[in-house]
C-alpha cells in the first residue's frame, strides 16, 4: 500500500479557483486502477494550504495515473508543496 500525503501551498486569492481546476484530476484518481482514495482538500485555518491525501494499491499504478494528462494548464501555480510517499506495511484496525 502505498500513501502519499502532504500539503500544496497557494496564493490564497487563487485556492477555490485551483480546488476547482483539479475537480476532475480527483475524478479520474478515483476511477483508476489501483486506486482507494484521493483527495485535495481546503485547509480551514490556514487560506493558502491544500492537503493532500492519496492511497493507492501499488507504485505501478500509482505511476499509471501519473503518466496520464495533467490538469488544466490555466491551474493557479503551486508555489511551495511538500508531500511525501509512504510504504505501508501493515495495516490494522485503530
Amino acid at each position: 500500500m502505498i500513501i502519499i500525503a502532504g500539503e500544496l501551498r497557494v496564493d490564497p486569492a487563487e485556492r477555490d479557483r485551483y480546488l476547482d481546476a483539479v475537480t476532475e484530476v480527483t475524478r479520474l484518481a478515483r476511477q483508476a486502477d489501483g486506486c482507494h482514495d484521493f483527495v485535495q482538500a481546503p485547509d480551514p485555518l490556514d487560506p493558502s494550504r491544500i492537503t493532500v491525501y492519496e492511497r493507492w494499491e501499488s507504485d505501478e499504478q500509482l505511476h499509471a495515473f501519473r503518466t496520464t494528462p495533467g490538469p488544466d494548464p490555466h491551474v493557479p501555480a503551486v508555489r511551495t508543496a511538500d508531500v511525501r510517499k509512504y510504504r505501508i506495511s501493515e495495516v490494522e484496525e485503530p
